[in-house]
């Protein structure tokens, strides 16, 4: 009998080699990762916003694998396409797009980790980054607080993040839980900023205001937490 477990791995085995054929067989899918990938890279929302605009009613698909990317190859700015959703879609339908493929991009970034292991991850993400990220999670535990704490506060990459959680013993259903609770007020501000960033130029300055904030906050909350998990 086949576990629930066994089930996803394969299931993300399966999808993992589909990818690699397609990039492999077709230069016009890696043609596109490499577009999308620049033009997270670039870090400019306007730009992002009139590449999505290129593929009309597909644009949402489009923005929901620009997050998948943003993450997956951490630390890509995943804000960017945020703030994009709410300039395209409005606060509510962007925000809602936002948050939906982030968790997509938490379930992913979780199973890879579990199901093909810390070799595999570290070819995507910075090694000393992962590290802090376990030391967090033996710190804090493995429960709902912690992987809240982690998303609120952006003290490392989301997808760094995700990835640390599938090696710890976390349950599945507590991480993702935990991720849709936390992931929630950063979405709805990027999405609102997004939607009226149009208005004023005002508007535009209380987006860059916000995405600072929330940055130094994750800056100044690093080093406590790495004294007290010494302190451990």
């Amino acid at each position: 009998m086949v576990t629930n477990r066994k089930k996803y791995s394969y299931i993300l085995a399966y999808g993992m080699l589909l990818l690699l054929a397609l990039y492999a067989l077709s230069p016009g899918f890696r043609n596109f990762i490499f577009q999308a990938i620049t033009q997270l890279s670039h870090g400019d929302i306007e730009t992002v916003k009139n590449y999505l605009l290129t593929f009309g009613v597909w644009a949402p698909v489009i923005s929901a694998l620009l997050m998948v990317l943003s993450v997956l190859i951490a630390p890509l700015p995943a804000f960017i396409p945020t703030f994009a959703n709410g300039l395209l879609f409005g606060a509510f339908w962007g925000g809602i797009l936002s948050w939906s493929s982030a968790l997509i991009d938490a379930t992913l970034c979780f199973y890879i980790a579990r199901t093909l292991g810390r070799p595999v991850v570290k070819k995507l993400v910075n090694r000393k980054a992962l590290e802090w990220s376990d030391r967090f999670f033996v710190r804090y535990g493995y429960g709902m607080y912690a992987i809240i704490i982690s998303r609120v506060v952006p003290i490392m990459s989301y997808g760094i993040i995700s990835y640390a959680a599938g090696f710890t013993k976390m349950k599945f259903k507590v991480y993702i839980i935990g991720t849709a609770i936390g992931q929630s007020p950063a979405t709805m501000l990027y999405s609102y900023l997004g939607e009226h960033s149009t208005e004023s130029v005002m508007m535009i300055v209380w987006a860059f205001v916000a995405v600072v904030v929330i940055a130094i906050a994750g800056t100044v909350l690093k080093p406590w937490l790495e004294r007290k998990m010494r302190k451990k």
